[in-house]
């Protein structure tokens, strides 16, 4: 595996480091894309794409959270869990691969 193909798949699999600590879902995509940005085209296009999505899933999160008290919530946040679980790895796989991936569902606040 090349240096910039973990790089950029550790950006999505910095996303797991929110199941240890707070945030970390957002922190760990955001440091090593800031760090790794202008080394490589794929790190700089993967770790955007990271962070989009966790900040997607986030918002999805509070929607579904809401949605408890009608009790379709909880199925929604069920069913987010494991839809985030298993793209995280699809693009964790892909960008060890050298190949760009786009999450579905994914809202692109940064361009």
């Amino acid at each position: 595996m090349k240096k910039y193909n973990a790089a950029a798949m550790w950006c999505h699999l910095g996303a797991f480091a929110g199941i240890i600590f707070p945030f970390g879902n957002f922190l760990v995509p955001l440091i090593l894309w800031l760090a790794r940005r202008h080394e490589d085209e794929l790190v700089d296009d993967q770790g955007k794409e990271s962070l989009n999505f966790q900040i997607s899933v986030f918002l999805y999160g509070i929607a579904s959270g809401i949605l408890v008290f009608l009790i379709v919530g909880i199925f929604l946040l069920i069913a987010l869990f494991f839809f985030t679980i298993v793209q995280v790895i699809k693009a964790s796989l892909s960008a060890s691969e050298g190949k760009p991936y786009r999450y579905p569902l994914c809202i692109r606040f940064i361009k």
